[in-house]
């Protein structure tokens, strides 16, 4: 860790009561940020009286609100981050700052994959009058930070998201007691999917897995009709029940999954709240999907999780939680784009629906602690024939 001159005493963090943690990124950013806000939480044993407050995108304040080390949620589209869709707002910074300012925040801490910039978050942080700003940079910070931890990815060498927040809060004294990611399931939204499930006509007693085909990036994205090969093959061999799940804008994809499914799959896309994906997600006994936020649910409450895996970057696959990671290795491996580059997926694409079903029916059989066996293909589906 390198300190600028006029740094505070690091007793100072240990002193610090109300906590702004900033992640401007994306659900699944927000959830694998959670082990280190919970080490900012319950350090040195003060659980329950440290405030924090997350400052992040609309998207992952969606998953913020069910994030119970988290006491407060703001959010900002900061025209400094990919995709935001912030509209030109010269004054729109210092808005937030005076925002900021009033919270009366004792320390900062900005969370950034190695690609992003810390600088325009310092700035905000440092507009606020927040006495104690802590980042990763590449640059000396000088008096935007009171403490720099000096980037060392991806020269030397690439950590998982996780273990980069751990990191960076551990230099300030934050240890993790409990790396796990976290978020709480709420009882309305269980309740709300499990009537949903019988209104679908799903057999009780089946395992019951979920496909998402969707994700933010054309690059990780598998096929839908691979997906459907896919979700047909592991009903056909284990009985489960399959629901395909997606926004609004991913209906069409989850009806090709569906098509090529061979009718043992219904599709809820468009259909679930936030909360309500977060418990369908908890219920089940298995997700396969992309590298994408629903990954990252399932690692959060402990659902084993297929996950088709784009060589795009390393860091995000997930995390203490049973799973398989399945990808074509490629010479353009890591790549770092949201369209692929050579315009033919392989990273994905030549990966076989059988091997993502034996995938799934392996991590199956292991949360049984039974031996995989196969049933015949033309099994009675494991949806009643009740209309949706």
């Amino acid at each position: 860790m390198v300190n600028t001159p006029t740094v505070p005493a690091l007793g100072s963090w240990v002193d610090a009561r109300n906590i702004l943690c900033i992640r401007l990124d994306s659900l699944g950013d927000v959830l694998m940020t959670t082990p280190a806000i919970r080490a900012l939480k319950e350090w040195g044993g003060t659980k329950g009286v440290r405030r924090i407050t997350l400052l992040t995108s609309a998207a992952g304040g969606a998953i913020a609100r069910l994030i119970p080390t988290v006491d407060d949620v703001l959010t900002y589209e900061a025209p400094w981050v990919k995709g935001s869709g912030a509209e030109a707002n010269h004054g729109g910074v210092a808005v937030m700052a005076r925002l900021l300012q009033a919270r009366a925040f004792d320390a900062a801490v900005i969370f950034t994959v190695f690609s992003q910039s810390a600088f325009p978050a310092a700035m905000l942080a440092y507009m606020a009058e927040i006495p104690l700003r802590l980042a990763h940079v590449r640059e000396r910070a000088y008096q935007l930070l009171t403490h720099e931890v000096r980037e060392s990815e991806p020269q030397g060498g690439i950590r998982h998201e996780v273990e980069r927040q751990l990191a960076l809060v551990s230099t300030v004294g934050a240890g993790a007691r409990d790396g796990r990611l976290s978020l709480a399931v709420p009882d309305a939204a269980r309740g709300a999917v499990r009537e949903r499930l019988s209104r679908l006509g799903a057999q009780r007693g089946r395992d019951l897995v979920i496909v998402h085909p969707g994700a933010s990036a054309a690059s990780r994205r598998y096929p839908p009709p691979r997906f459907g090969e896919a979700a047909r093959q592991i009903a056909a061999r284990t009985g489960a029940r399959v629901v395909v799940t997606g926004s609004d804008s991913e209906r069409a994809i989850a009806e090709q999954v569906v098509a090529h499914a061979g009718g043992c799959a219904r599709s809820l896309a468009g259909e679930l709240a936030l909360d309500e994906l977060v418990a369908l997600v908890a219920e089940a006994s298995l997700v396969v999907t992309n590298n994408t936020g629903p990954a990252h649910i399932a690692a959060a409450v402990g659902t084993p999780v297929v996950t088709l895996y784009a060589l795009t970057n390393p860091q995000h696959t997930p995390w203490m939680v049973p799973s398989r990671v399945l990808s074509y290795d490629v010479p353009c491996r890591w790549c770092y784009r949201s369209v692929c580059p050579e315009g033919h997926n392989h990273c994905l694409t030549m990966v076989a629906p059988s091997d993502v079903a034996a995938a799934a029916v392996a991590l199956l059989a292991e949360g049984r602690g039974s031996v995989a066996t196969g049933t015949s293909p033309d099994a009675v589906s494991p949806f009643a024939a009740t209309a949706m």
